[in-house]
């Protein structure tokens, strides 16, 4: 699962990492919610003439994906991730797999463990941040979505996979990590159909990210600030949990 994350990397920095030939100034965002507007990167801008980047577009999408068959959004689940596992074959998702694969760059994101009824206590939060700072980017899948009178609403989610035993430590999901060697296979979805870049869709390497516990002024939506990143003292032990049945498509905060 993932249900909040960080992008406070400069545009610059972001527009080198994903290969863009230019990207729009955006502030530093330290809690990224559903609902959200959020930076995605697609396969289909236009490369300035002589450039040797590749096709790529970057755009602000509602996070929280609305298939194109939906009638009443609000009749309709609030799908911030997609299980890799089975979102090839997910009526939700289908469509998208085939035809709108994305890519979204973060700094990092927020996961939280549970106590167990024997710990007690509170949820402990963390920042979850490659060991090497700067930019990655998780697969997503990117939906249009039409309203009777006409209105256009692009939306998003985030691809999810059983956690690697790092993440496992708290959670037994986490998202879906393309590495920049793969971001030509995974956005070209005119080649590239869902089961050629099934193998994209696994646990990051287990030295990928390192986990730092965090307050939980997380959870406030309306905390915004930079100090959401600093370091507290952990309120739980460290010893994996029990991984939950998790069958639905669906993730709220």
């Amino acid at each position: 699962m993932c249900g909040r994350f960080v992008l406070d990397a400069a545009p610059g920095e972001v527009a080198d990492y994903m290969n863009l030939s230019e990207l729009e100034d955006f502030p530093a965002r330290f809690n990224i919610a559903p609902t959200q507007p959020i930076l995605v990167v697609v396969e289909g801008g236009h490369s300035e003439p002589g450039s040797n980047l590749p096709n790529r577009q970057a755009l602000l999408v509602r996070w929280g994906f609305l298939p194109g068959w939906v009638k009443d959004p609000k009749r309709f689940p609030l799908l911030i991730n997609a299980r890799a596992e089975t979102a090839i074959g997910k009526a939700s998702f289908r469509a998208a797999m085939r035809h709108r694969r994305i890519l979204i760059p973060v700094t990092g994101f927020y996961e939280w463990r549970r106590p167990s009824k024997e710990e007690g206590g509170k949820s402990q939060a963390y920042f979850i941040k490659p060991k090497r700072g700067g930019v990655i980017a998780f697969a997503g899948l990117m939906e249009t979505w039409s309203s009777a009178d006409g209105s256009e609403v692009d939306t998003g989610a985030i691809l999810t996979t059983a956690a690697n035993r790092t993440i496992g430590q708290i959670h037994d999901r986490m998202p879906v990590v393309v590495s920049p060697e793969d971001f030509t296979r995974w956005l070209d979805c005119k080649t590239q159909e869902p089961r050629d870049v099934a193998d994209l869709m696994r646990a990051a390497d287990e030295d990928l990210f390192e986990m730092i516990p965090v307050s939980d002024k997380v959870n406030k939506v309306g905390n915004t600030g930079a100090d959401l990143l600093e370091p507290v003292a952990e309120s739980l032990p460290t010893a994996p949990k029990k991984a939950p049945k998790d069958d639905a498509q669906m993730s709220l905060f």
